[in-house]
């Protein structure tokens, strides 16, 4: 996957609108929750995402330390999903790890797992921390990679 990595600013108006098509696609109508998915933090993160075929097909929203949780973090990974069979998650997480160390200086990222996806990031060097809990009606856990 060709990975793009651009502040909120640089995005252009169909790259935004594929996101956030992508996260409503995902987040709310096939895991069918009803959250706020347009949270006022997009502005502060750093979007890596991957087309094929002229469709967005991987996204993920990156944090420096400070901006959304204590450490560093990782949110909304988000895989399409007639495409997760091709292992573009492993694609993503490698991308996502490597350029939090690179913009933010740092290895220490945090992020919140649904449970179900606990050996996957385990997979990227992440550890449970704490206890598991409700987010959006979905069993999530905080996970952290040190």
């Amino acid at each position: 996957m060709n990975f793009k990595l651009k502040k909120y600013s640089q995005l252009t108006i169909q790259e935004l609108y594929d996101i956030l098509q992508l996260r409503s696609e995902v987040f709310v109508v096939e895991q069918n929750c009803v959250y706020q998915d347009i949270d006022g933090k997009d502005e502060k993160a750093l979007h890596l995402f991957a087309y094929k075929n002229g469709t967005l097909v991987a996204y993920a929203r990156l944090f420096g330390p400070g901006d959304y949780f204590e450490k560093a973090s990782i949110g909304r990974v988000i895989i399409k999903e007639n495409q997760r069979k091709f292992g573009y998650g492993h694609q993503l997480m490698k991308a996502a790890n490597d350029a939090v160390e690179v913009n933010f200086n740092t290895s220490k990222i945090h992020l919140s797992a649904q449970q179900y996806l606990v050996n996957f990031y385990n997979a990227h060097g992440y550890q449970e921390v704490g206890e598991g809990y409700l987010e959006d009606g979905i069993p999530h856990i905080g996970m952290e990679k040190i």
